[in-house]
């Protein structure tokens, strides 16, 4: 069978599945965005890379930039099968940047499948969830209604898709939901797994170890889609209360989702300004982006692992920290209730309630009788329910392999 996968940022969300097609025997291949260098798994091919759409029309801005990356990918899948005589059976694509669109016209034989990874929804998800921060205006909600144009289109032109999570699943109409499987990406839970001999070396040449007292917060970028803003108010009482531990952050000063604060360079800066005159800076570690052994090390090394989101898109370093055995502290929301349940493997609180927060965090650094009950609930729910060899991955492949013709 021959695939194809498509993604800007190839290899995505497909670093497992299209090596292991290719081990079984598939002619595997992907295109991608020239700009992107990633190593990949796979042989690459690549179009060249859109520039932004001029347009005076905030409504049609998002389409028009993605329609115009799809028209890019396109005229490479164009090449591919003029130039190359590639013909897929199978394409594998993400939706969310336009690069699906057109794909049926160049091969509209193949079977289109698709990774439907989250539908941008007008009231109830993260739109309006934050009125201090984004307040629901009709302008924001006409804007959400025309940036989600692009992707009901993916998935009414996918033959059928997957969702790594019921939630995000859930996000799309009801006239779509049919279509999306619920698959997670999977979890290597042999690789990401408690360690008691893990150590973390901090910039200044400090060494924090598994059992030490360290409190850790894992966002792609310090923000509020992901709680950062409720997370440094807590910060002040947690480190009155607790004058040894040691606070590690990770990510980065931009933005993933959502936008910039308007009166501050990042929201790091906005944050620190507020609070940072009653934090003992010596003890709150801001590390940026780090190679993925040190992001590991801290998931081994904390004792508490805060993680807090918007009705969004579910991160990686839930289910990772999860896997590690870490104890968590989660916000109360839709994406994480569905993994965590509140004293059976973790704990849950308000999104809002930076005091309640602020206990939940104390209770797991002071040490929380049921923390090692709680620990090992966690990583039992992502061996059983997200584990990437005996359960994700092979349902992937079978996924894949049915949409295949017929031997």
């Amino acid at each position: 069978m021959k695939i194809l996968f498509v993604h800007q940022n190839f290899p995505g969300q497909f670093p497992h599945l299209a090596p292991a097609l290719a081990a079984r025997g598939h002619e595997v291949v992907a295109l991608t965005d020239e700009r992107n260098q990633r190593p990949s798994p796979v042989r690459v091919l690549r179009y060249k890379s859109p520039e932004k759409v001029q347009t005076d029309s905030a409504l049609g801005r998002t389409y028009s930039d993605h329609a115009e990356r799809g028209l890019l990918a396109a005229r490479g899948a164009r090449a591919m099968r003029d130039r190359h005589g590639f013909h897929p059976d199978v394409i594998i694509g993400h939706p969310g940047w336009g690069e699906t669109l057109f794909l049926r016209e160049i091969w509209p034989e193949a079977k289109l499948l698709v990774y439907a990874e989250l539908m941008y929804r007008t009231r109830g998800h993260d739109v309006g969830f934050d009125p201090e921060i984004s307040p629901a205006r009709d302008e924001t909600r006409f804007l959400t209604v025309a940036r989600s144009a692009h992707l009901l289109q993916g998935v009414l032109q996918a033959d059928a898709a997957i969702a790594p999570t019921r939630y995000q699943a859930d996000s799309f109409p009801p006239e779509l939901r049919g279509k999306i499987g619920v698959m997670h990406d999977g979890i290597d839970t042999d690789r990401v797994a408690p360690n008691p001999d893990a150590a973390l070396t901090l910039p200044d040449g400090r060494v924090l170890r598994a059992g030490d007292e360290v409190l850790g917060f894992v966002s792609r970028s310090l923000e509020p889609y992901r709680g950062f803003h409720v997370f440094m108010w807590a910060l002040p009482r947690v480190l009155r209360e607790r004058p040894d531990a040691q606070v590690v952050l990770i990510g980065s000063e931009g933005v993933s989702y959502g936008g910039k604060p308007h009166d501050a360079g990042s929201w790091k800066e906005k944050l620190l300004a507020e609070v940072g005159g009653d934090l003992d800076l010596g003890r709150v570690h801001f590390l940026g982006r780090v190679p993925y052994d040190d992001y590991l090390s801290l998931l081994q090394v904390a004792r508490v692992h805060c993680y807090l989101t918007y009705p969004f898109v579910l991160s990686w370093s839930l289910t990772e920290a999860m896997s590690a055995g870490a104890y968590v502290v989660g916000s109360d929301t839709e994406p994480v209730r569905e993994l965590i349940r509140d004293g059976e493997n973790g704990r849950l609180v308000p999104f809002f309630d930076r005091d309640a927060l602020a206990t939940a965090l104390v209770r797991g650094l002071a040490g929380d009788p049921d923390a090692p009950r709680l620990r090992e609930a966690a990583r039992t729910t992502i061996r059983k329910g997200y584990d990437l060899r005996s359960l994700c991955l092979p349902r992937q492949i079978d996924w894949v392999e049915s949409f295949g013709p017929m031997r």
